[in-house]
């Protein structure tokens, strides 16, 4: 059996982040065992810190606030990741712009709450439920230097209603995410 090691990083309430260790943390699939080795916040103050701490894995907080740079921040980010000789990273609402310090040194996954390549960034539920288009959805892609722009390795959407209000259709979004995010990290890591 292969053990991969994968390090979780938030900026939030961590709904992804507990996601992803109920159903990867110590598991099996194919023969490799998947162990969420390290988290990592950049806000020291956010409740992803208590649902890491609740299975037992200590985050570190690297507050981006203290570097003068979003470079020095990364090479920071990915000295640490380094050391514990991570096999993939997974941002799970890091809410971030990385520069490619962090993207030419690390193989790292992103999940996005739209079907890019429409509505990239911050305002992706917001804009996609204001748009004309039919479906709402979710993406897990590869980081690149180009925001939410790297190779797009699983997509599930949803049909758009007229009754639907934008609590709603971000509550689709969410669920889509807990169903093709650790899906997304077992075919990377069992490929």
């Amino acid at each position: 059996m292969v053990v991969k090691k994968i390090a979780i990083l938030f900026s939030g309430n961590g709904t992804n982040l507990q996601n992803l260790i109920e159903k990867l943390h110590n598991k099996v699939f194919d023969d490799t065992k998947i162990e969420v080795a390290l988290t990592i916040s950049n806000k020291k103050d956010v409740y992803g810190i208590k649902r890491s701490q609740k299975f037992g894995i200590e985050p570190i907080v690297i507050e981006n606030k203290a570097f003068n740079s979003r470079e020095e921040f990364d090479k920071e980010l990915v000295g640490v990741i380094k050391k514990q000789n991570i096999d993939l990273v997974v941002l799970a609402g890091f809410m971030r712009i990385l520069s490619s310090v962090f993207t030419q040194n690390v193989k790292a996954i992103n999940i996005h709450p739209s079907l890019l390549p429409l509505f990239k960034g911050a305002n992706a539920i917001e804009e996609s439920f204001n748009s004309d288009e039919k479906f709402g959805g979710a993406t897990v892609h590869y980081v690149s230097e180009e925001l939410d722009g790297g190779e797009i390795i699983i997509q599930k959407s949803f049909e758009k209603t007229l009754d639907m209000n934008i609590d709603e259709f971000e509550k689709h979004i969410h669920k889509i995410e807990y169903d093709i995010f650790p899906k997304a990290v077992i075919a990377v890591l069992t490929k």
